[in-house]
């Protein structure tokens, strides 16, 4: 089923990356009905809770729709190895569900998602990385391009 263009194509910078991972910036309070309806089962926000267009009501809004609420708050200018992990490991819980991973603008989860697929699923970079470059190029950022060196690095 493909989703009506007011629905998932309307949330920022949404894009479906499988039958079961859709990633995309932070989605209005309307926009989790449409996020259920397309069968989503949980929602992984990776923003803080004052980034932009943050909603503070966002687990009840969630919640409230039948999904299960995963809240790991990345910050910016730092994100942590400790952040990584905690997305790892609520992938790998929730690898064999319909999973909706957001961020203020796509771009928090198109990093932590380029990693997880090469070093947890063993996607090749080169595909892995077509995905993320439809949203933005770490490389071009200092703290982002270091996270990503760091962890493609450091997995042994």
């Amino acid at each position: 089923m493909q989703p009506n263009p007011s629905s998932l194509d309307a949330i920022r910078d949404f894009l479906q990356l499988s039958p079961t991972l859709g990633t995309a910036g932070q989605p209005n309070a309307g926009q989790f009905h449409d996020i259920a309806a397309e069968g989503y089962q949980a929602v992984i926000n990776l923003a803080i809770s004052n980034s932009p267009d943050a909603l503070a009501n966002e687990a009840d809004l969630v919640t409230g729709e039948g999904m299960e609420y995963i809240h790991i708050p990345v910050i910016w200018d730092a994100p942590t190895r400790e952040n990584l992990e905690h997305f790892f490991a609520v992938m790998d819980a929730h690898k064999d569900q319909k999973v909706f991973v957001h961020c203020a603008r796509n771009m928090r989860v198109s990093a932590f998602v380029f990693l997880y697929r090469v070093l947890r699923q063993g996607m090749p970079v080169e595909t892995a990385s077509e995905d993320m470059l439809q949203i933005w190029d770490p490389q071009e950022n200092a703290v982002w391009n270091a996270f990503v060196e760091a962890a493609m690095g450091g997995e042994g």
